[in-house]
Formats: C-alpha cells, sequence, structure tokens
C-alpha cells in the first residue's frame, strides 16, 4: 500500500496521536467512565451511580490540563493503583481499522513516524507493549515530558526544540480539535481530524479541519 493523497509527498515527519487516532478510544472511554467509577465505588462501599457523579464532575473540572491525563493525579485522587487497573483492562486494547495498513505504509514511505501523545508515560508503556507499537514509530512523545499538554501553545515551540522538524514539512493527526488548533496556530502544514475515534460511537461531523474517519482513508 501506498499514500494516494499528493500532498503526503510534501510532508517529511509525521506525528500521530495514539488514543482515537491509531488506538480505539473505546479502551479509554470504557476504563474511566466503567472501570473506574466500579472500582471507585467498591472501595468506598458506595453505589457506582453515586461514584460515577462524583467522578465525571471531576473529570470536568480537569479536562484539557495536564492533570487530566495523569496516572499519579487520579491514582491519588482516588487512592487506587490505576497502573495497575490499566493493565487488568489491558486486553481491550485495540487498533483502530486500518490503522496497522496505514502504519506498516507509512514505514515504508521512509517518513519519520513520531507517536505524539497526552497520555501518561505509564499509560503510554502499557499501550506500547500490548499494541506492539515499536515495530512502526521511530519514538514516543508524551506531552508530560514537557510538563505541558498538547493543546497548550507553549508545548509545540518545546516539541519542535526536541524533535527538529520543519513545521511546513510535517503532518499531524489527532482527534482533538483544540489540540489540532493548536498545532495550527503554530503553524503545522498538514492537519487531520479524526471523525470515528471510538467504534463504539457514531462518527462526528468536524468541519474546521480537513477530516478522515480513519487514518486507513490517507491510503
Amino acid at each position: 500500500m501506498s499514500f494516494q493523497i499528493a500532498s503526503w509527498q510534501q510532508i517529511d515527519t509525521a506525528l500521530l496521536d495514539m488514543d482515537g487516532t491509531l488506538l480505539d478510544l473505546a479502551f479509554d472511554n470504557y476504563f474511566w467512565r466503567e472501570v473506574v467509577p466500579r472500582s471507585v465505588a467498591r472501595a468506598r462501599g458506595e453505589s457506582v451511580a453515586s461514584a460515577h457523579a462524583r467522578i465525571e464532575a471531576l473529570y470536568a473540572s480537569k479536562e484539557g490540563s495536564l492533570d487530566w491525563y495523569c496516572l499519579d493525579y487520579w491514582s491519588a485522587q482516588f487512592s487506587l493503583d490505576m497502573v495497575a487497573l490499566k493493565h487488568a483492562s489491558s486486553q481491550r486494547i485495540r487498533y483502530l481499522p486500518g490503522a496497522r495498513d496505514f502504519l506498516a505504509a507509512a514505514v515504508a514511505s521512509g517518513r519519520r513516524l513520531v507517536l505524539v501523545t497526552n497520555a501518561h508515560r505509564r499509560t503510554l508503556e502499557v499501550k506500547r507493549a500490548v499494541a506492539g507499537l515499536d515495530s512502526y514509530l521511530d519514538s514516543f512523545v508524551s506531552s508530560h515530558d514537557f510538563g505541558l499538554p498538547k493543546e497548550h501553545p507553549d508545548f509545540w515551540p518545546a516539541l519542535q526544540a526536541a524533535l527538529d522538524f520543519d513545521p511546513r514539512r510535517t503532518a499531524f493527526i489527532d482527534d482533538s480539535l483544540p489540540v489540532l488548533a493548536a498545532a495550527r496556530d503554530f503553524g503545522i502544514r498538514q492537519l487531520w481530524a479524526i471523525t470515528a475515534p471510538d467504534t463504539r460511537a457514531a462518527p462526528r461531523d468536524i468541519r474546521d479541519f480537513p477530516a478522515i474517519r480513519g487514518v486507513s482513508e490517507l491510503l
């Protein structure tokens, strides 16, 4: 397989999100909305419904911040070993449809492939091992390495300094619109938004960015 989109020929570096771009966001939604509330309810002797309502409010208060993605933060908040819970549920980690074909074609094309995720390093390591991401990616970056989420405008200059990429010859693919907006403002030339990051949910209607159902559409 090879890339069919002409603009891809002008790209040297592809920055790829992990959850909702390469891997099915269904796992993360299941983990945070089902596994965590059940575990908190069990530990505190409360109903799942009560725990779920309280936890969703906590999530909302941290959305878009680095804490929202931080296993250490949520482990402390809930007095739970979040890494152990991730491992216990890791059999549900899956690639999105066509993602491995896309990665194989990207590797064969000779372009530099960098995974850039907001996920905590320990989450990244779990998924990296289960999904075999090392077979495809040249390097891995967690926003926690910089102390800033990808939504923050200062993340992108820090990432460029670390990776030495030319924004004019770089592609970035993500399912988060605030993250894509930050990348666009920094000057990343080619951006694509994923409309179907979770195979259990309906595709989204995205108008602000070039949109694809999944990365396989770039083949």
